[in-house]
């Protein structure tokens, strides 16, 4: 029997802004504020991270945190259910801190007014008792920077964005910038990779490490099931061509999704909602997560009237515009 007990390091994030790839301007902000904060011996002001999936956002809280030499204390808006919550978080903390709270945007609204005074004050109000017997009591909480990551900057509230002193934006990255990524895990993995090869993985994954990193250990289990020592630039297409992603980074669902927009629709204008219901899938994977990328390498437009295939987008999958049949790509992922 195959001993699959064996635990291999697969913690692939950087652990200081040195290591950070990418997201230059905002690696150089952050080493302007975090090194004034600790000339000052103080806690910075507190950061808001904003930007699409899989940029980095949880990497840079940690990196915060390393680079000051605090704990870290991290949660998610959605779990912070009522003010107690995040009371107990705040209050709970001994020591100076970051405290690192992802999807923020999503925070409750009760709880939302809770963090303004701990954010500016550094204290919280709570009421204990009711009616005539009810009274207030101040906790004073330990110095902190909070870290608030969100991936829909428009759905926080002016009163909370306002309260950040440092607002950083993460960009989706090049592909230069993706190879080098994918060259320094397959290293911390142990997997000898081309240059080339690595620009292949880079090419296909959406501007995002995450996905990137991804798409490297797919293609690393494809090149050990084949018996061979290196990822070079056959091995690298050849597994991710088995694993249905294309050129562009497509995978079978986001050229379902260009399929169904021809073939059913005549390439468009197509609402969000018949364009979800055709392809079978809820209208916020289609509008969140496939959606960026279709726009970003320009195969479909969106308009008032709805979404429209480009002409790059019909060429993609093999058409010519104005055509009714839809060219099967990757036929085998497609079944």
């Amino acid at each position: 029997m195959t001993d699959l007990t064996k635990q291999v390091s697969t913690n692939l994030r950087p652990n200081t802004l040195a290591e950070f790839a990418g997201q230059q301007q905002l690696v150089g902000e952050l080493n302007i504020l975090l090194g004034a904060a600790r000339a000052r011996r103080e806690c910075p002001d507190h950061i808001l991270l904003a930007g699409p999936p899989g940029l980095g956002k949880t990497t840079l809280a940690n990196i915060v945190a390393q680079e000051l030499a605090l704990p870290l204390v991290s949660t998610s808006a959605p779990a912070i259910a009522k003010p107690g919550d995040l009371l107990a978080l705040l209050t709970g903390v001994t020591t100076p801190s970051v405290v690192f709270v992802d999807e923020i945007h999503a925070l409750e609204r009760r709880a939302e007014e809770l963090l303004y005074t701990a954010m500016e004050d550094r204290h919280v109000d709570m009421i204990i008792g009711e009616g005539v017997n009810a009274r207030t009591i101040r906790l004073e909480i330990q110095p902190f920077t909070l870290i608030g990551a969100t991936t829909q900057m428009g759905m926080l509230s002016a009163p909370l964005r306002g309260r950040f002193g440092f607002l950083g934006r993460l960009v989706p990255y090049t592909d230069s910038e993706l190879a080098g990524i994918v060259t320094r895990s397959a290293n911390v993995l142990g997997i000898t990779i081309e240059t080339d090869a690595a620009l292949v993985i880079a090419r296909r994954s959406q501007g995002t490490p995450r996905i990137a990193n991804r798409w490297l250990r797919r293609v690393r289990d494809w090149v050990q099931m084949h018996e061979r020592d290196t990822i070079d630039v056959a091995g690298a297409e050849a597994a991710l061509l088995e694993f249905g992603i294309d050129e562009l980074g497509l995978d079978p669902l986001a050229r379902d999704i260009l399929q169904t927009a021809i073939a059913q629709f005549n390439g468009g204008p197509v609402g969000i909602q018949s364009l979800a219901a055709a392809v079978g899938e809820a209208e916020s994977t289609i509008s969140d997560v496939y959606e960026p990328h279709l726009l970003r390498e320009g195969l479909i437009t969106r308009t008032r009237q709805g979404r429209i295939v480009t002409e790059k987008g019909w060429k993609h999958l093999g058409l010519t515009p104005g055509a009714s049949a839809v060219v099967e790509l990757f036929p085998e992922n497609n079944a």
